[in-house]
């Protein structure tokens, strides 16, 4: 675990549920670690999810919990069963078969893309000039243009963001290829760096190259081994496989949420609206059930993937710092919220309040506020996820689960160090891009 803070008590309370003594949190939460009194008191006003949401939801508790104990059951996660590699036993056949179905899914959805293609440019061609053939021609090829396989480019994953090549960083390459290679995977070949509290790898063009996105929210309050860790879990995705991932699949979901979006029921304040809605109702479930089917196919690969990127991320930094990451992650609300505190502050700011540059310092000052955080809130943390579950992001195995699959297991040494003296190497690579990104966090 990494190291925290000691808590703050101030005073101690007795719990009006158990009467158990409670210490005062500070500008933390004050709870009852006996009962879980209070430990959840954020009032959370959502909209109430759909019926695909909802199943989702579903799904994605059961199958986080199930893969959990046949993982644990097939053996620790530095087993080579899960490396791939020749003669590994594989857990089941289900998700070779799933995997495949989602893939003809996909295939289909794509080729009614096509079919709206063909059938556009035959009705333009075939019906020139007669009634209205032409028109619903370029009705389906601009629904075609629409839900199309799309290819992001870096320019695009990079905009109004610094972007890093290899000559601009060169130890920091060298370090991403070290940490893709001990996982089984390819670097990257550009990094781009902003200010969220998140990182990714994702990838761009018809090559499919890849590209790193560093959220210095994150990748600063994170020590030098917990990096290793960030990093060996996002190359770990590209290691293990994620049909998700996959052009093809994704791009799948992408245009089945764009039929979605467009056959959306509209509110009836008419009588042509409450038309239109039956019309479209038909279409609507047809797309929400191959929706629904899609998700079902290829959830269960895609959270396994998430278990398998969590080892990836243990073989490379250690348990320890792997285990650290997650708690890291836990806090990542409240550092955005300190990095959006830290920018209304330098735009609000009087003029001889303070003269300094509010950009200097502010990563420090980032870590600081992440370094101040006591044990007993990220214990909160964790029951709070463990309470909430996939209610917060249905796609990722809920963070108690992956933490308690790290921490419960084998202990694992980490297959690469990353030295202070390397660290700050790396740092000062970073050195001006950290300073652009405050400039412009400050700036607003």
């Amino acid at each position: 675990m990494t190291d925290t803070a000691p808590a703050v008590a101030t005073a101690v309370r007795d719990c009006p549920e158990c009467g158990a003594h409670v210490a005062d949190g500070g500008r933390y939460v004050t709870w009852c670690a006996a009962c879980d009194w209070n430990v959840d008191p954020e009032v959370r006003d959502e909209e109430a999810p759909g019926r695909v949401e909802r199943l989702r939801r579903r799904l994605a508790q059961r199958d986080g919990e199930q893969l959990l104990a046949e993982l644990t059951e097939l053996g620790e996660f530095q087993d080579s069963r899960e490396l791939g590699e020749p003669g590994a036993h594989r857990p089941t056949s289900r998700r070779g078969v799933a995997g495949g179905l989602a893939v003809g899914l996909a295939v289909a959805v794509h080729g009614v893309t096509l079919a709206l293609l063909a059938g556009g440019l035959w009705l333009i061609v075939a019906g020139w000039g007669e009634g209205f053939l032409p028109a619903f021609g370029a009705l389906a090829l601009g629904l075609a243009a629409v839900l199309r396989p799309r290819f992001s480019s870096l320019a695009k994953a990079g905009k109004h963001q610094p972007v890093l090549r290899r000559p601009d960083a060169p130890r920091l390459f060298a370090l991403l290829d070290e940490v893709a290679e001990g996982v089984g995977t390819t670097g990257v070949v550009a990094v781009v760096i902003d200010a969220d509290a998140n990182a990714s790898v994702s990838t761009y063009g018809v090559r499919q190259r890849r590209v790193l996105h560093i959220g210095l929210g994150l990748w600063q309050i994170l020590t030098p081994q917990e990096r290793i860790a960030l990093l060996g879990h996002e190359f770990g995705h590209y290691s293990h496989g994620d049909t998700r991932r996959s052009l093809l699949v994704g791009n799948a979901f992408h245009s089945l949420g764009t039929w979605r979006y467009t056959l959306a029921p509209q509110q009836a304040e008419s009588l042509m609206d409450s038309f239109v809605n039956l019309v479209t109702a038909p279409p609507r479930l047809l797309v929400d059930g191959v929706l629904v089917l899609l998700e079902h196919l290829t959830l269960r690969d895609s959270q396994r993937a998430e278990y398998l990127a969590d080892s990836a991320a243990a073989r490379a930094a250690g348990t320890e710092a792997a285990a650290g990451l997650m708690d890291r992650l836990l806090i990542a609300e409240s550092v955005a919220g300190e990095l959006a505190r830290e920018s209304v502050a330098a735009r609000t700011r009087l003029g001889g309040a303070r003269r300094e540059d509010p950009a200097e310092g502010l990563w420090e000052r980032l870590a600081a506020h992440a370094a101040s955080v006591p044990e007993h809130e990220y214990e909160r943390l964790r029951r709070v996820a463990e309470r909430r579950g996939h209610q917060v992001d249905s796609t990722h195995p809920p963070t108690h689960l992956r933490h308690r699959r790290l921490t419960r297991g084998t202990r694992v040494e980490a297959g690469i160090v990353f030295a202070p003296p390397r660290a700050a190497e790396v740092d000062a690579e970073l050195a001006e891009v950290r300073r652009s990104v405050a400039r412009e966090l400050v700036r607003g």
